[in-house]
């Protein structure tokens, strides 16, 4: 069973959506940010959207914890611009550090770029993901890998599990008192190869962003892992949350039945990567849309020229 999380209340965060206890979910744009505490106690964010979103980030904060809250820390499911975008600006503003799993840390710390997305795979996010950067940021001191003892600052009960796929440092956070995933981008909650999912944010589980995504074998792997988890509540990176007795069974029918796009850069061979950023990367594919969009232009040119040509002959007669 599938149910929208309830709206938190508030006058300006009218879209904020209740996943758990404990656990609102604010959309931004297309993404989502967590805020993960109940009001009163210590709290953290979970990822950080598109930049230039902090200012919204800091009202909701203050609208659901009070006048001058601030997290305990920032911590990054991964680091692309959609989910680390305002993260120095809030860690500046909060003065909290932010954490990462050490593998994703060469993207956070100007070292490396993420691998280039794939826009040959295919639907709707891969023919916008041709505008989107694959730079990674640079967070200097302000970034820490996650703690080596498994604790989440400003998220007791929670735990890290690495799920590489999507990006080689990708993490994962679950709560085993009431089986909460916050799942970032190892899976999403909605079909975004498809614009109209998108647009109608159709719930269902799919795999995880198809063009920014380096490791499918990888991917397949921690979604089962996910699913081994029996979570009753949901909330990943993209989609409306998933919460309801019929969750866990759907998710570990999806882990059982997933599938990679049929063709793209990194299908059948994945990029990898350790401590400093990318060490190898399949050749690129391909890529048919630009020769397209040049021959249509080209196409559009020598109609309008003809037109033209058209014209002034009639005119001289």
């Amino acid at each position: 069973m599938r149910t929208e999380g309830a709206l938190v209340s508030s006058k300006e965060s009218k879209t904020m959506q209740q996943v758990a206890p404990g656990v609102a979910c604010l959309p931004i744009v297309f993404v989502n940010a967590l805020m993960v505490g109940e009001p009163g106690g210590p709290w953290a964010l979970v990822d950080s959207g598109l930049p230039k979103y902090a200012a919204r980030i800091r009202r909701a904060a203050e609208e659901r914890y009070g006048a001058g809250a601030k997290p305990e820390a920032i911590i990054l499911t991964h680091g692309h611009f959609d989910h680390a975008g305002s993260a120095l600006e809030l860690s500046e503003y909060w003065n909290v550090p932010v954490y990462a799993h050490p593998l994703e840390l060469p993207y956070l710390t100007g070292k490396s770029p993420y691998p280039p997305q794939d826009p040959t795979v295919g639907g709707a996010l891969a023919l916008m993901s041709r505008f989107f950067p694959h730079r990674g940021i640079n967070l200097g001191e302000r970034v820490r890998p996650l703690p080596a003892d498994g604790r989440l600052p400003g998220m007791p009960g929670w735990a890290a599990y690495h799920t590489p796929g999507h990006t080689a440092g990708h993490t994962s956070f679950f709560r085993e008192g009431d089986r909460t995933l916050i799942a970032g981008d190892a899976l999403a909650t909605v079909n975004q190869d498809s614009a109209l999912a998108m647009l109608t944010k159709k719930q269902e589980f799919y795999r995880p962003p198809s063009p920014f995504t380096t490791d499918w074998q990888a991917a397949h792997q921690s979604v089962e892992k996910l699913a081994a988890l029996r979570p009753v509540a949901v909330a990943a990176g993209h989609g409306v949350p998933m919460n309801g007795p019929g969750v866990a069974e759907e998710l570990a029918q999806f882990a059982e039945n997933f599938t990679p796009p049929p063709k793209g850069r990194y299908v059948r061979e994945p990029a990898l990567a350790d401590e400093n950023g990318i060490t190898r990367l399949p050749p690129p594919v391909p890529d048919p849309l630009p020769a397209i969009v040049a021959g249509v232009g080209l196409a559009a040119l020598a109609g309008a020229a003809v037109t033209i040509a058209a014209r002034r002959s009639k005119d001289r007669t």
